[in-house]
């Protein structure tokens, strides 16, 4: 049996881009990855220090290096990249090994 993986994307939002309009724009590419095969959760967060994190759980390592490369060749990607600070994203990819529920 596989693991879920983790992808874990840390970033800062460019100058002049507000949460609200950021999440909003987070929100319009729900519908892509939902329809991905291997999805099981995600969330987005923003912490006291301005950075944010953008938490997707994928039901194993291959499907999130897939829908990681396709994510960005979507229509939404150029306006995704345009409202990250320059040089702030960062993406990793790990294993799920413990999850506490509910």
């Amino acid at each position: 049996m596989s693991k879920h993986v983790a992808e874990i994307v840390t970033f800062k939002l460019a100058d002049g881009v507000s949460p609200a309009d950021f999440t909003a724009l987070m929100q319009r590419t729900e519908g892509f990855v939902r329809a991905q095969d291997g999805f099981v959760t995600r969330q987005l967060s923003q912490g006291e220090d301005g950075k944010w994190t953008d938490y997707v759980v994928w039901k194993d390592m291959a499907t999130a290096k897939q829908v990681a490369q396709t994510f960005m060749q979507q229509d939404f990607a150029p306006e995704v990249a345009a409202a990250l600070a320059p040089d702030s994203a960062s993406m990793r990819h790990e294993e799920v090994l413990w999850q506490m529920t509910p």
